[in-house]
């Protein structure tokens, strides 16, 4: 155990990054560097490595392993609702988690010290989407990292736990949130869609592109080979999301994943990892609507320029305020790469996965729009 982090006060994570100028001064700040800086280091540990190599596990990252596997076991025990007419997040999610937020300290005793649990549970919390908008989207699993950042603050892992924190716990979590998204039809968070990589997750994709950054046959092309995609999918998260999102999406990639094929357009994987970590920094880092959501604590600090509002359950169910400049006029706001997308308030949109489950057609004809990615 780290001795300093024995000593420290710990805190209950809460909002900081309320404007532009709040967001602009994390972007300079030490929590910034904080999380990119282990988000990048995990990333940089997985390259050459597939999901099914063999890395040392230490009894931190298999613990970890063990308590995802508890949540998981938890969706038998909690079925959704007999609602099969609506498409939206199912409110049995609601139970899910608040047994989570009960339970969270007791699943966590073993694992931390005691006088720290509550400010790395808030993050564990966090991950799992927004029990009152039942939707999930990049910013819950941004506090997957944070809570996985925690552990290496407080020195329960270390460098040499990267690789197994990357390939086992994290891909272990994703597959937590596949299970909930099937289970209780979670909506996408920010309503992105087409306008982003997938519905609900971002990082798999990051991660994903450098595994294959020096890979000497599989090109970015061959996402659109059944064959190579079936065979690869069990070696390289990239390939695992475009195989689950052509499992509950009809038509091809270039209709209702636009920014992936366009992706696919690419020479090499190196430039795609390169690309995916400049896109994280915009679309994810710095999106207003996202950070406003983010809780700092005592491990990644961060201080409010003034008064925080108590935006907990505003109008829209999201948590954030509605700041002038954020939202444009007609509902709408661009990302970094000129593709507009709706804005997250106010717009409901139900999961690809129960468009599947009812067979319904998803996928309206967008405009595509070249990335720089090359």
């Amino acid at each position: 155990m780290n001795t300093a982090a024995m000593a420290e006060e710990f805190t209950t994570p809460k909002r900081a990054i309320l404007t532009k100028e709040d967001l602009d001064r994390f972007h300079n700040s030490e929590a910034y560097d904080k999380i990119l800086g282990f988000i990048l280091r995990l990333n940089d540990s997985v390259k050459g490595q597939t999901l099914r190599t063999e890395s040392s596990k230490s009894s931190v990252v298999l613990s970890l392993i063990g308590l995802l596997e508890e949540l998981d076991s938890w969706v038998k025990g909690i079925p959704p609702t007999d609602d099969s007419k609506s498409r939206f997040g199912n409110p049995a999610f609601q139970a899910w988690y608040d047994k989570l937020n009960k339970n969270a300290p007791t699943l966590l005793a073993d694992l931390l010290p005691s006088h720290a649990i509550p400010e790395v549970s808030a993050y564990l919390i966090n991950s799992v989407g927004n029990r009152k908008r039942i939707d999930y989207g990049t910013g819950h699993e941004l506090h997957f990292m944070a809570f996985l950042l925690c552990f290496e603050h407080l020195g329960l892992i270390s460098a040499a736990d990267y690789p197994a924190l990357t390939l086992n716990v994290f891909w272990r979590y994703v597959s937590l949130m596949r299970s909930l998204q099937f289970a209780y039809w979670l909506e996408p968070a920010g309503s992105h869609g087409v306008w982003g990589l997938d519905d609900y997750h971002f990082l798999p994709f990051m991660f994903g592109a450098s595994q294959l950054a020096n890979h000497k046959y599989i090109r970015p092309k061959a996402i659109h080979d059944p064959d190579i995609i079936e065979e690869f999918s069990k070696d390289y998260m990239y390939l695992a999301c475009i195989k689950f999102i052509n499992s509950i999406k009809t038509a091809s990639l270039r209709w209702h994943s636009p920014m992936l094929d366009d992706i696919s357009g690419v020479k090499t994987w190196s430039k795609i990892s390169e690309g995916m970590v400049k896109m994280y920094k915009a679309e994810v880092l710095g999106k207003l609507p996202i950070m406003q959501h983010f809780l700092f604590g005592s491990i990644i600090p961060f201080e409010p320029s003034g008064e925080m509002p108590n935006v907990d359950e505003d109008d829209c169910g999201h948590g954030h305020a509605h700041v002038v400049g954020v939202h444009g006029v007609a509902g709408v706001q661009a990302n970094s790469f000129g593709q507009e997308f709706p804005a997250c308030c106010g717009i409901r949109v139900p999961s690809a996965i129960a468009a599947a489950a009812g067979r319904e057609a998803e996928g309206a004809r967008v405009v595509r729009r070249p990335l720089p990615f090359d």
